[in-house]
């Protein structure tokens, strides 16, 4: 029981703020400088595979990154319009017909989708109000139909007793003929 810590043995002294900061800060460097060397540990493994490579293997490897820049440039406009489409729908935003946009815009220059870019542009339709008609639709104002419309001819009126033409002034069947335009 010597090892026990006894009760009038004062407590070992907490580390200071700077003491903790300067732990901190060493190891952040640490990490860097790690980092560093595998970045430049990776680049140069890479170029010595490259240089191993036998010229069908180079021809291979060129063919496979256009390859897939070319398939990436093909569908990255897709699939833009596919995410574009589907932040519109989750942020309750109607957007434009796809012809009216710029769909390049929203690709970075590999063809991978811009996230970013989509987001920004969803957030600035967001704030706009939805364009409504200049006037309401539909309430029936103006003429509906031709000027001829529920009107008779003279043609009709020839067929008609004076008071079946007389009921007929009253219903306005005849504003068109007494105005001239039939």
């Amino acid at each position: 029981m010597a090892d026990a810590p006894s009760e009038n043995t004062p407590p070992a002294e907490a580390p200071s703020v700077e003491d903790l900061q300067a732990q901190v800060e060493k190891w952040r460097n640490l990490s860097r400088t790690n980092e560093k060397r595998w970045n430049d540990t990776s680049a140069e493994l890479e170029t010595l595979r490259q240089s191993q490579l036998s010229d069908a293997e180079r021809a291979i490897e060129t063919v496979r990154s256009e390859t897939r820049a070319a398939v990436l440039a093909e569908v990255g406009t897709r699939l833009a319009d596919a995410e574009l489409r589907a932040q519109a729908a989750a942020a309750g935003v109607t957007l434009p017909s796809a012809e009216y946009l710029n769909m390049a815009a929203f690709s970075g220059p590999d063809g991978a989708v811009n996230s970013d870019a989509i987001a920004a542009y969803i957030a600035s339709e967001a704030g706009r109000p939805a364009k409504q008609p200049e006037y309401a639709q539909g309430l029936g104002l103006g003429r509906q139909g031709g000027s001829g419309a529920g009107q008779l001819t003279r043609d009709d009126l020839s067929r008609m007793t004076p008071r079946e033409i007389n009921a007929a002034r009253a219903a306005g069947q005849l504003d068109a003929l007494m105005r001239g335009q039939i």
